[in-house]
């Protein structure tokens, strides 16, 4: 089918291209390379077709940035008169979903340090420290987040400790804190973690079981949402095949 990029040209090697760029950004199941690559005009058309106009949903966080960027602004501004704790915490929740960690981290400290008794600050300050590769850091506010409520936010941050202590060498405190939300809580997030907390504790065989239990899920959640977890699926995916090349002969 390659030919049929001469009849298009240039705009077949333009498709061709998006879709190349499309594809190592997003990482869909790998036979698509073939595609675009061999199918020249065709095969980038179709696979933008199916797969990258769908992901076009995923923009909407990239025109919310405009929104949240000019609120920082704003809110930087008024903190100069009015340092209050719900200001920083504000400042700290959008400095989060812009990907800031370490200014948002210090936002939410100076919330804290204007009001302490907020659990969810320390557990949005937690996220930021996690954010930041920080898990020995990210364990005290966690502790105060779940010590509020073994059921804070719906069993994610007990689920976030959990992976905090794994990720610490702390694995039997790891694996008492994984109890619940590995019962009540199947997202694709703490099914991978708890896989690969697994993994760090030699539990082999355990971790390859729930390493497919999480690919198993990817199989169930509508299509919007299998675009949505596929960091998650391909983090899984590598976790079995490390496990399977770690088995003995």
């Amino acid at each position: 089918m390659s030919f049929l990029t001469h009849l298009f040209w240039p705009w077949g090697i333009l498709v061709q291209i998006f879709a190349l760029i499309h594809f190592f950004r997003r990482r869909p199941e790998g036979y698509w390379f073939y595609i675009i690559i061999f199918g020249g005009f065709v095969g980038s058309a179709a696979y933008l077709v199916i797969e990258g106009i769908p992901d076009l949903g995923l923009l909407r966080g990239t025109f919310q940035g405009f929104g949240r960027r000019t609120r920082i602004q704003k809110l930087e501004t008024d903190i100069i008169d009015n340092p209050s704790a719900a200001n920083y915490e504000e400042l700290g929740e959008l400095y989060l979903d812009e990907k800031k960690f370490e200014k948002s981290r210090e936002a939410f400290t100076k919330a804290i340090s204007a009001r302490s008794d907020s659990p969810h600050t320390f557990y949005l300050r937690a996220k930021a420290s996690i954010g930041l590769n920080d898990f020995a850091g990210a364990i005290p506010d966690l502790e105060r987040a779940v010590n509020s409520d073994h059921k804070f936010d719906y069993y994610r941050a007990a689920a976030i400790l959990a992976n905090a202590y794994a990720q610490t060498g702390d694995y039997a405190r790891a694996d008492a804190m994984y109890v619940e939300p590995i019962q009540f809580t199947n997202t694709p997030e703490t099914l991978y973690n708890y896989a690969n907390f697994l993994k760090l504790a030699g539990r082999q065989d355990e971790a390859k079981q729930w390493a497919q239990t999480l690919m198993a899920k990817k199989r169930t959640l509508p299509r919007y949402m299998q675009r949505y977890e596929r960091p998650w699926f391909r983090k899984g995916k590598a976790l079995i095949k490390e496990l399977e090349e770690k088995k003995p002969a």
